[in-house]
């Protein structure tokens, strides 16, 4: 088997972005390139219910593995057992060879434990699973998302999100659709300014500047040196600690002690106008980040519907043309800042049964 970081070994693409950056959305297009065939998905979800896992791996014949959880405090063992799972599978005949990977991170990754994990010199191997990823696997980019309408809020009250752009090689920008007025364009060239001092290094582009999405996809070996000078020391920090500062036990519904993630699952069709109503009082609460989900609505339940908000902003909703697994019942994660769970739980309760579901339609109807 090839060393680890050897041009023999498997290339691994980072992708991440914080919360709402429209990493999958990104993911999901880079993917249908035909150039991508043979791409391997590792796809990490804050929460307990997978989402990003079916909406990456509809249609696709690809191997997506998910691992859930808050990804700062399990990162490294995670992607570390997850390619010791692809390649486990290949070896056993369970999944044809792949040719490269790409690892979506949840929207509150800190970088610095996965690319530890995957860099030689990084984290120390553990055990010979570790040992063998290292000499299959080298990290050999990482693509950063941008949301230029929400982005520059999170950038300022986030760390992960500065953590996230310094670390990249290249950092495409979102949502430029959104600021189409003369007023906003001159607003976009001060943020890319912006980026340009916070990594000099990095390759600012949106997605109208790429001729092929297939071309943010690394195929090199990626190098922690030539980025912002805080890297090194993220880095060196996180070896000197062992990541004792990040596996700490925890609910994995938990990031810190503010933001978590409030899992909402029902088995029945929704009603389709009590839904918006809930939707519409939901993205009304002080401390939501964010609101994705899958969802059976009644009027055609084999259709399933993709919600996406970001702080108070609600995105088009889409229907996909079927569920993309077995599981075919409503699943939404709101994940929030100082949000109540219980007070989210009761909201959706209400708002998705009679009366009271009726008498919520009216206001917001």
């Amino acid at each position: 088997m090839p060393p680890s970081g050897s041009a023999a070994a498997i290339p691994v693409t980072l992708l991440t972005g914080f919360l709402g950056s429209g990493k999958t959305t990104l993911l999901g297009a880079v993917l249908a390139d035909p150039a991508m065939r043979g791409t391997a998905v590792v796809v990490n979800e804050f929460g307990t219910i997978a989402i990003d896992h079916d909406l990456v791996h509809a249609g696709r014949e690809d191997y997506v593995v998910t691992s859930t959880g808050c990804v700062c405090c399990t990162a490294g063992s995670d992607i570390r057992a997850s390619l010791f799972e692809i390649a486990d599978a290949v070896d056993r005949g369970a999944f044809p060879r792949f040719e490269r990977v790409i690892v979506e991170t949840t929207g509150l990754a800190d970088p610095a434990p996965i690319i530890n994990s995957l860099i030689p010199g990084g984290a120390p191997a553990a055990g010979l699973r570790d040992h063998v990823v290292a000499r299959r696997f080298r990290l050999a980019g990482v693509v950063t998302t941008f949301d230029v309408v929400t982005g520059p809020l999170a950038l300022d009250r986030h760390i992960e999100s500065w953590k996230q752009l310094a670390f990249a090689d290249r950092i495409v920008l979102t949502k430029t659709d959104l600021v189409r007025d003369v007023a906003s364009r001159h607003d976009l060239d001060e943020l890319r300014r912006r980026l340009q001092v916070l990594n000099p290094s990095a390759e600012i582009v949106t997605r109208e500047d790429v001729v092929r999405l297939s071309d943010l996809i690394g195929e090199g070996t990626y190098l922690p040196g030539g980025k912002p000078e805080d890297v090194a020391g993220w880095l060196a920090l996180e070896r000197a600690t062992g990541g004792a500062g990040h596996r700490h036990a925890h609910d994995p519904n938990r990031h810190g002690d503010r933001i978590q993630a409030v899992p909402l699952v029902e088995a029945e069709p929704l009603d389709p106008g009590l839904f918006n109503a809930f939707l519409d009082l939901m993205m009304l609460q002080v401390g939501v980040l964010r609101l994705k989900g899958v969802v059976a609505l009644s009027d055609d339940p084999g259709r399933p519907m993709v919600v996406h908000g970001v702080q108070h902003m609600l995105h088009e909703r889409r229907r996909l043309d079927r569920w993309p697994s077995e599981d075919r019942r409503s699943r939404i994660v709101v994940l929030g800042d100082g949000l109540s769970p219980e007070a989210t739980r009761r909201l959706f309760s209400a708002a998705i049964r009679r009366p009271l579901a009726q008498r919520l339609a009216g206001v917001f109807g």
